[in-house]
């Protein structure tokens, strides 16, 4: 672990703080929502009222839905795509969060089917071998407001989403040291649900919690995570949509089957039709759990200037972005930034001929898989990686 960010976290002791057609060619003619490329994100103001965080879109007071504008991600080339803390997104369900931690007073419990129950301080975890990784987090209704036939929820634009390094120790090490003997790991945060509503947890199969990848976090971009984005732990799953990456991480508990919760069982589900896509309206059909993020390609900055923007593969890294301008009849390799790993953005630029062009871009990640064209739909409005564009004049 870096010195200064142990030095950081000790000394701070506690933290305070409708039915319709869907569109036949949305590609050649997106006109739901503007976002815009300006400062303000559009016509949508910016609110600077939250601890730690400026020039966030505000979707909600309580809890707090902030949203990144777009030219907060933008940047020249060679530049690091991490995302500031102080305009990385928010998003938490309940409206009763950690509003302050006693660092020293808190305990990481690790329970259930293991051979040792643990309930691990902050210095008993930051003595363990850390470990970094960049990796993008994504809500998984980021793009929501774009879908067509409006569905309700937070009415995000494509800014419900931050690249970030984070520091931490492997959740494996600390399976291991517990002695895991379950099939299934269940995580659990401070936040708390009002009334009966269920507790918010997520569950991984315990070969996905095993991963190497898969880290819990103490740290955000070489500082302490702030109190918004989960301090003083929070679950990281590269390559994974961030409903799975939970906040004040407090509990791990090991299961010996599924998960029957509602978190899991009824919330964040997807169609298990291709992209899960299915057709306005459709009722009854078979669904799954949310896991896996998928490629997408966005523009930050759209005028006479400059074409850029950043790309992320999903849960692979980024292998090519491709432009065009002739509604997908040929597509233009851009030039891509350093790759800063397999679950991080890149940037990409591109240099268009004189004239005024509709400008689409789409990514290709590893795997093979790139964007597509054609519109997807479903109830929860998730999962959205259609290829976006942006009206330039050169």
């Amino acid at each position: 672990m870096d010195d200064a960010l142990r030095q950081q976290i000790g000394r701070r002791g506690a933290l305070a703080l409708g039915a319709g057609a869907l569109a036949s060619s949305p590609l050649w003619a997106q006109s739901l929502v503007d976002l815009g490329f300006s400062e303000n994100d559009g016509r949508r103001p910016l609110t600077d009222a939250f601890p730690g965080k400026t020039g966030m879109i505000l979707q909600r007071t309580r809890g707090p839905l902030l949203e990144t504008p777009m030219a907060a991600f933008d940047g020249a080339l060679s530049d690091d795509p991490a995302t500031p803390n102080d305009r990385f997104f928010v998003r938490w369900h309940y409206a009763d969060i950690p509003l302050a931690v006693d660092a020293a007073a808190f305990r990481l419990h690790i329970k259930g089917a293991v051979n040792r129950a643990l309930s691990l301080s902050l210095d008993a975890i930051q003595s363990m071998p850390a470990v970094e990784i960049a990796a993008v987090n994504q809500c998984s209704g980021n793009s929501r407001g774009l879908f067509g036939p409006r569905v309700p929820g937070a009415q995000w634009g494509n800014g419900a989403m931050g690249h970030a390094v984070w520091t931490g120790v492997r959740l494996a090490d600390l399976l291991d040291r517990a002695g895991a003997t379950g099939s299934h790991v269940k995580f659990a945060g401070l936040d708390q649900p009002p009334g009966d509503a269920p507790w918010f947890a997520k569950t991984l199969t315990l070969a996905e919690a095993r991963s190497r990848d898969v880290i819990v976090a103490y740290g955000m971009n070489g500082v302490q995570l702030p109190l918004l984005n989960g301090f003083p732990l929070r679950l990281i799953v590269p390559g994974y949509y961030s409903t799975y990456w939970v906040k004040a991480l407090d509990s791990i508990e090991l299961l010996t089957g599924p998960d029957t919760g509602y978190w899991m069982e009824k919330a964040y589900r997807i169609p298990t039709a291709p992209r899960a896509s299915v057709v306005p309206g459709a009722k009854d059909f078979p669904t799954a759990p949310i896991g896996r993020m998928l490629p997408r390609a966005f523009f930050t900055k759209a005028d006479a200037q400059a074409v850029r923007g950043i790309a992320m593969g999903g849960d692979a890294g980024v292998a090519k972005v491709e432009w065009s301008i002739d509604a997908g009849k040929s597509w233009h390799a851009a030039q891509l930034g350093r790759d800063h790993g397999q679950y991080g953005f890149r940037r990409w630029a591109a240099v268009l001929p004189r004239g005024s062009h509709t400008v689409a871009v789409r990514a290709t990640n590893v795997r093979g898989i790139t964007q597509a064209a054609d519109p997807i739909w479903n109830p929860g409005g998730y999962m959205r990686n259609v290829i976006e564009t942006a009206k330039v004049t050169v």
